[in-house]
């Protein structure tokens, strides 16, 4: 099982972005999670391209962008330009997913689908054979902050085996309300991929949060 790190910079300090950026990249973290919202998806407002374009200028981690907007597949070639190496988008957030998927894969970008708590992981079933990765919301996307959704567990667990008995090779995040205390068990559930805001940037020594989330039991 991989055990990758994406600090969401959601949650990092806007005023010293630059710095905060770099030390995700002296970091243990392997990748960097941009949460793109566009107030239509999701009651809020975040990154758009230039913020991408700045983050990716001075990191050279893999740019895990996460689209939290209506129509995806009008953007996703420009994030690829800014700089994204994974987009995700939300399978509630388009008629046509496999579009979408084909359009990001065009673009030179891995592709990836994200599921908010209510939607069922069956959902998504069809287009696992041709995902580099699933990403499961375990709390409602749109803020930083919130409370792990507990239910998001088997949910995982679900995904592991249908990514197992499938002989796939799509990894599975998980974005919300995760840090060092349920690292452990969110791996042992079957995550490769722990995407992590409040928990790394609001520590005392982010860098050691990092470290203890990628070495949790």
């Amino acid at each position: 099982m991989n055990r990758i790190i994406s600090p969401s910079m959601l949650s990092a300090d806007f005023g010293h972005l630059e710095r905060d950026t770099r030390m995700i990249d002296r970091s243990r973290a392997e990748w960097i999670h941009i949460d793109v919202m566009d107030g239509v998806f999701v009651p809020n407002i975040s990154f758009g391209f230039p913020v991408l374009k700045a983050i990716d200028a001075v990191s050279d981690k893999f740019m895990d962008v996460h689209l939290m907007i209506v129509e995806p597949e009008r953007y996703v070639k420009r994030f690829v330009e800014a700089g994204a190496d994974l987009v995700t988008f939300h399978v509630e957030a388009t008629s046509d997913p496999r579009t979408c998927m084909a359009m990001i894969r065009e673009a030179g970008a891995k592709v990836g689908i994200s599921i908010k708590p209510a939607t069922p992981v069956e959902t998504i079933a069809e287009w696992l054979p041709m995902l580099d990765l699933v990403l499961v919301m375990s709390v409602e996307p749109g803020f930083g902050g919130q409370r792990f959704i507990e239910g998001s567990v088997e949910k995982v667990k679900q995904l592991r085996a249908m990514i197992d008995e499938g002989g796939y090779s799509a990894l599975i995040e998980i974005d919300g309300g995760v840090g060092p205390d349920n690292a452990g068990m969110l791996f042992a559930a079957g995550c490769d991929v722990l995407v992590a805001g409040s928990a790394v940037f609001r520590s005392a020594d982010p860098e050691q949060t990092i470290v203890n989330m990628l070495e949790a039991k």
